[in-house]
């Protein structure tokens, strides 16, 4: 895919390269981050595929390590100057900083909820006891457990189509997703419910995208702050991301947080819920907070320590049986 802004080209410029994955949403994500670029700035804008583990290997991603499997690769090839951006789901991007790579903008988030997409229309509450739900995610798994619905969740891993497909071919009754990726890729026709937060909080970033470049290419970075970046989008991810950081979790532990910007009596303010399960939801830790827009880091941090004092570091981390 190559892009031209309606700018003018300055002569002698060349292309910005992407690094994107390969898959439908991947590159879909990508194309978005390409025209808000290109728009913006009247460069050439190309997307450079690059596999990544995740890509490759199928098995659950707990087993895999879960934090950067869709990241590393994409980080390798703007380090080997082979892209000079690389757009991300900001919730696969592990919560510590890598060397030589700046996150240069976070662009306006998506509704981050999550959404089931099931057989005849039915939602989660609707579906039969003993129902099949696929999720390869814990969070999911453990959020949806706690709701005491009686549906059996099956591990599901795969892009968006291959995840509706089982439910279409009848292998499946219903599959959870992100909100965000149906939204990009133009089938929320498929969504029979949206899950509130009260019942599933989505995942620490779900729904906003990341658009890294190397720490050394400042200008770059300074034009892509400018065009992409979203300061509200920025601090409520921020603030999700630390909670995760403090609860020493990584983006596939049965951790959801979501914060919001709200209007406060001084102005704009931050509220932040958070939820940490054990594995099987039988027990959770749920805490939320608000505090300064202009402090997400130090918000993220006290919510976490109050859910750390409330027992979340001995539910995500359980003793080993004897």
């Amino acid at each position: 895919m190559t892009l031209r802004g309606s700018q003018a080209r300055t002569s002698g410029q060349a292309a910005i390269r992407i690094g994107t994955r390969a898959s439908a949403l991947a590159r879909t994500q990508s194309g978005l981050v390409a025209e808000q670029l290109s728009e913006a700035t009247g460069r050439d804008v190309v997307l450079v595929t690059v596999s990544t583990e995740g890509d490759v290997n199928t098995a659950p991603l707990a087993t895999m390590g879960g934090t950067g499997v869709f990241v590393s690769a994409l980080r390798d090839a703007l380090l080997a100057d082979e892209v000079d951006l690389a757009v991300h789901s900001l919730k696969d991007l592990p919560t510590y900083a890598q060397d030589g790579i700046t996150l240069a903008a976070i662009p306006t988030r998506e509704d981050p909820r999550d959404v089931v997409v099931a057989r005849d229309g039915l939602t989660l509450g609707e579906l039969p006891q003993g129902a099949t739900v696929g999720t390869g995610s814990p969070r999911r798994v453990a959020q949806i457990e706690a709701l005491g619905l009686g549906v059996e969740l099956v591990g599901v891993r795969g892009n968006v189509d291959t995840r509706i497909g089982k439910v279409t071919s009848g292998e499946l009754d219903a599959v959870v997703l992100a909100r965000a990726g149906l939204t990009r890729l133009g089938r929320l026709d498929e969504v029979t419910e949206v899950l509130d937060p009260i019942q599933v909080l989505p995942a620490p970033g779900q729904g906003a995208l990341a658009v890294e470049c190397r720490s050394s290419d400042t200008e770059l970075a300074a034009l892509v702050a400018e065009a992409l970046d979203d300061p509200n989008t920025r601090a409520a991810v921020e603030c999700e991301r630390m909670v995760l950081a403090e609860l020493e979790a990584g983006c596939s532990a049965p951790v959801g947080a979501l914060a919001e910007v709200v209007e406060g009596e001084d102005g704009p303010e931050l509220w932040v819920r958070a939820v940490a399960t054990s594995l099987d939801g039988a027990l959770a830790v749920r805490r939320s907070a608000s505090g300064p827009y202009d402090d997400p880091i130090g918000l993220g941090r006290k919510l976490a320590a109050e859910m750390v004092a409330d027992g979340a570091h001995e539910l995500l981390n359980p003793a080993p049986h004897s």
